[in-house]
């Protein structure tokens, strides 16, 4: 497994890493989800990104059980905050007050002392950005946390952040964690190239486009057990099952065949492309689904097949 520094920090992540988000406390029981991290741990990968609101907390239970036996200071734990817990005017948001018990609730259910980073899950427009900048500053000189980073933030407010950070002497965010795939390319026109001037760097989600860059929808298909088969798990990968984009995924199959790689190995090396991403998060019901994806680790695309996949889904205007 091949490991990268994440922005202009001294941290450095596994090129692939496990996310909870719709498995680890959800689709997928206490044991399998032991199995699951600790074969991730056995393959190198040794980043876990998790959030609160993922199965509202079962998820960082369910990821802090697994971890039990790994040596805490041999992995990197994040998790995020922003959206509600429960019905509480202040259990959501980027708050002073909110960030703070959120940390405290996340550090309880994953059984840790620290969190290695931990991440604004989206932009709160009802919070003064400076007391989000300052409950960071506080909450790493308390040792709560190590580093923090954004999620799905504009370059604006990337840049922002940063300013008022350096105006403060303040710790900045080193991480963005955007959606990104072969499938959506929308970072590349402003939010990659803020990053890497400010010095964020990208943790991907979704680099699968939620499972149909691995081939198993072609024409259509839903297979029973997939994520596109669970009426509530696939309310957010509709627009990839569309005939345009399944089209792309089929004509991205032989350029796959030729480097040797399945789809999924190619979508995941064609992110890591990108010297701005430091790490691509993928999810798992399986430990295969792990052992296939690992292998996407230092593979090098050539830029001629670069170029082709540019033809089938190109970049942004």
């Amino acid at each position: 497994m091949k490991h990268r520094r994440l922005g202009r920090s001294g941290l450095r992540v596994s090129e692939i890493s496990l996310g909870s988000w719709l498995t680890l406390g959800s689709s997928v029981d206490r044991d399998a989800t032991r199995e699951i991290v600790h074969r991730a741990f056995d393959l190198g990968i040794d980043f876990f990104d998790s959030a609160d609101v993922y199965a509202n907390g079962a998820g960082e239970e369910a990821l802090g059980h697994a971890l039990r036996g790994i040596p805490r200071s041999y992995v990197v734990i994040a998790t995020k905050a922003f959206f509600p817990m429960s019905e509480r005017p202040n259990d959501r948001g980027l708050s002073r007050k909110h960030l703070f018990e959120s940390v405290e609730g996340s550090l309880r259910r994953l059984g840790t002392d620290y969190l290695d980073l931990h991440q604004c899950h989206r932009m709160d427009p009802s919070t003064p950005l400076e007391e989000t900048v300052c409950a960071y500053e506080d909450l790493i000189r308390q040792g709560k946390i190590l580093y923090w980073g954004v999620s799905e933030w504009g370059p604006t407010e990337i840049v922002d952040a940063c300013r008022i950070a350096d105006a403060r002497r303040a710790y900045r965010p080193i991480s963005n964690q955007p959606q990104y795939s072969i499938l959506r390319r929308q970072i590349e026109a402003k939010v990659l190239p803020t990053s890497e001037r400010e010095g964020l760097g990208q943790l991907v989600f979704s680099p699968l486009a939620q499972g149909v860059l691995t081939g198993k929808y072609s024409g259509g298909a839903l297979p029973a057990g997939t994520r596109a088969a669970d009426s509530f798990r696939n309310q957010f990968m509709r627009a990839y099952l569309e005939p345009a984009s399944l089209a792309r995924v089929d004509a991205l199959r032989p350029l796959a065949a030729e480097l040797g790689l399945s789809l999924a190995q190619l979508a995941l090396a064609w992110c890591l492309r990108s010297p701005g991403v430091a790490s691509v998060i993928v999810g798992a019901t399986r430990t295969q689904q792990l052992e296939e994806n690992a292998k996407a680790a230092g593979v090098a695309i050539p830029p001629e097949i670069v170029a082709r996949i540019d033809a089938i889904a190109p970049p942004p205007a």
